[in-house]
């Protein structure tokens, strides 16, 4: 049954057409086309493709949601329930309104995700330091390096006199100590703090992923701890642990670095061994993607099993006429798929991607079409209702971007395959697919990778070009093959392959990354820059035909106008002293050390070196200074130069209580950075006035910390 907008009703499909009535249809379609946007979208709705907006109304009600000033009330929400289904009883009898209810119907569940993701998995959160003596269960394993470990650690019980935590779960850092595993129990003397906010206003919002993670605190171990008791050998996420570890520790003996450490990256997930440097070129080059498990190494797998063993069945004539081969390859193309998630850490690449790969090998199974832009749709909608925080991170907008990105260019430029081409035909049909498939996937991720990383790719398609066929030829292969021949400690030479393609992958991105050298100035948006991107990938998702590349290309300049950033003239830390001031050589240290996280993250967020120190005047009582920018500021450090200062500057900065007499343009004391986190100013001459943009904005929220 379809519906059509002519008739707004349900009316039999083609299927129970005649042919001659069938091809007046498409003659119809064809003309609506032709009539222009009007027509495409006539077309676009008689396609049933308003289900493909699901998730991005799931996405505009999580971000809705996050924008109220506190938690959704949940009497509005109930309303808000019984109105959809008032309103979709009434729909029933147009389908196309039936749909547009339930597109309706997504963003209030968008609305509702979070507080009921916060209800089932969300913790109370660390709000002031504990120390003590504790016994806890390992979790999980996060990274493991011969240093030191990264481990989620739940049912921690205080021992003796420490204090008890009311959090469900706690990240620690163990230097040394015995080996742990998943089930674990252990004990010692651990320090636990509150997680930390926003190091920028914008930026990456641990307090939030941690709250929805079941973390309340962050922490370390002051002396290795002791097992006290062991977990099930044959519980799942032991055993998993146990061949992530196995499959590194092969690796490890047989390659040197950097290789050892990309090489575990691809495998198993773990990205802890690999080296600053590599990181650095590969992502200059374009090809930092490499680094993270997610469809590229999971099509390259599962394709390839399916392949080899579909042509290997087909190769045995009783099996092919008795056995549905291609059925049967594409059960184990599933099941390669499910175990190379598993020991691949389980991140929301690998996770969307592993669900693309089981819709597209179930399409197979059951005789269907495979990549289609309603297969992205299912499995955006599993991924944010199972994990709506991830919505917010920059893996999901990365990988969601890219694959419907590259699906919509599948469906209109997919052509017919080469059957009886020789060689240099599928080689030239190889690269081209290379250069499309960078250019499509850097042109939908660009947006979001300037404002999460500011940093660009230009010459990204010729680093892809180089590096995949390395990847998708030597590899990937010799990392499977690897894998697969461990059991039988037969995996050197493969392990070998694998090092030697890595080694040359890197040559070719350091020399990319020279050429790109002078040409990655980029420059910092605001979040309104991933919303007109979110906006823009609706509707290309939408639409079918040459009208779907309009919103796209209306970004840019939209962009332009409304997201485009300045940067700050001030940024003070909240748990530490840093504080930068605008100066004739760029951003200068005002206050704090040279070297901390805070100051690390601004360096590269802003492109700017902080490595001169501010010209001031300073005193017992506190530091006074002129910034290039055209304001005075002082760096009160005793109660006692208030009463001059605050009349004398326009910026007053204090890590103690300011008095309410202070008359200062702005004042940031030490309550202002302990509610809302770092501050962020811009001095407007013209007003002789700063905008402030503290780094945490609502404070009612479950995950942030009561000052």
């Amino acid at each position: 049954m379809v519906e059509t907008l002519e008739t707004g009703r349900l009316a039999a499909g083609n299927a129970a057409r005649p042919e001659g009535a069938a091809a007046a249809w498409t003659r119809a379609s064809e003309r609506d086309r032709r009539r222009g946007l009007a027509g495409s979208l006539i077309v676009a709705l008689d396609e049933r493709r308003l289900s493909i907006l699901l998730p991005f109304g799931l996405i505009l009600g999580l971000i809705l949601s996050i924008q109220l000033p506190s938690e959704p009330n949940p009497a509005a929400l109930g309303v808000g329930a019984v109105s959809l289904a008032v309103a979709g009883l009434l729909a029933l009898r147009s389908l196309t309104c039936l749909r547009v209810v339930a597109l309706l119907a997504s963003v209030w569940a968008g609305l509702c995700l979070l507080p009921l993701h916060g209800a089932l998995w969300g913790t109370a959160m660390l709000e002031r330091p504990a120390y003590g003596e504790y016994r806890a269960r390992v979790d999980e394993i996060l990274s493991e390096t011969a240093a030191q470990k990264r481990v989620i650690l739940s049912e921690i019980a205080p021992l003796g006199t420490a204090r008890a935590l009311p959090i469900r779960r706690g990240r620690v850092v163990i230097e040394a100590g015995p080996d742990l595993s998943p089930g674990d129990v252990i004990s010692g003397p651990f320090r636990f703090a509150p997680v930390p906010g926003p190091v920028y206003p914008g930026g990456f919002d641990t307090q939030f992923h941690a709250y929805f993670d079941g973390i309340g605190a962050y922490g370390n171990a002051t002396r290795p701890p002791v097992i006290v008791s062991t977990g099930s050998e044959t519980a799942p996420a032991h055993v998993i642990d146990a061949v992530r570890r196995g499959i590194s520790a092969r690796v490890d003996a047989e390659l040197p670095q950097p290789s050892a450490g990309i090489a575990r990256a691809i495998i198993n997930g773990d990205q802890s061994a690999v080296t600053d440097e590599a990181r650095e070129v590969m992502a200059t080059a374009g090809i930092a993607h490499v680094l993270s498990v997610s469809g590229l190494h999971l099509t390259i797998v599962a394709g390839g099993v399916f392949g080899v063993l579909r042509l290997l069945l087909a190769g045995i004539e009783p099996v092919a006429a008795r056995v549905p081969v291609k059925r049967v390859a594409a059960v184990a193309g599933i099941a390669a798929a499910v175990l190379y998630f598993a020991i691949s850490g389980g991140n929301v690449a690998a996770f969307r991607s592993t669900l693309m790969i089981l819709l597209v090998f179930g399409a197979v199974l059951f005789g269907r079409r495979a990549l289609t832009m309603r297969n992205v749709a299912i499995a955006a909608l599993v991924v944010i209702a199972t994990d709506p925080a991830s919505v917010f991170r920059p893996s999901f907008q990365l990988s969601f971007a890219a694959v419907v990105a590259l699906v919509g260019a599948y469906e209109n430029l997919r052509s017919e395959r080469l059957k009886d081409a020789n060689l240099l035909a599928h080689a030239w049909a190889y690269g081209k697919g290379v250069v499309i498939t960078s250019l499509v996937a850097g042109g939908a991720t660009v947006l979001f990778s300037i404002y999460h990383f500011q940093q660009t790719s230009p010459l990204g398609v010729v680093g892809n070009l180089l590096s995949l066929p390395l990847v998708g030829f030597v590899m990937m292969p010799a990392a499977a093959l690897a894998v697969l021949l461990m059991p039988l400690g037969l995996e050197w030479p493969f392990l070998a392959a694998m090092g030697w393609s890595i080694d040359r992958m890197l040559e070719m991105a350091a020399i990319v990354a020279a050429w790109s050298e002078h040409l990655r100035a980029s420059p910092l948006l605001t979040p309104w820059a991933l919303v007109i991107g979110l906006g823009a990938l609706a509707w290309f998702a939408f639409f079918r035909d040459r009208w779907r590349l309009l919103a796209p290309a209306l970004a840019v300049p939209l962009v332009v106008l409304l997201a485009v950033d300045q940067p700050p003239d001030v940024l003070i830390a909240d748990t530490t002293q840093a504080m930068v001031v605008r100066g004739p050589t760029g951003l200068e240290l005002a206050d704090g050390k040279a070297e901390s996280f805070a100051l690390n993250v601004w360096r590269e967020t802003y492109a700017s070196p902080i490595d001169i120190a501010a010209e001031q005047g300073c005193d017992s009582l506190a530091c006074v200074g002129t910034s290039s920018a055209g304001f005075r500021y002082a760096i009160v450090a005793n109660a006692g130069a208030f009463a001059e200062e605050c009349g004398a500057v326009e910026l007053v900065v204090t890590r103690l209580r300011a008095p309410s007499y202070c008359a200062a343009a702005a004042v940031v004391d030490a309550d202002d950075l302990a509610a809302r986190g770092v501050h962020w100013l811009k001095w407007n001459a013209s007003t002789q006035k700063f905008e402030i943009r503290p780094a945490i904005g609502e404070l009612n929220r479950p995950w942030r910390l009561t000052p």
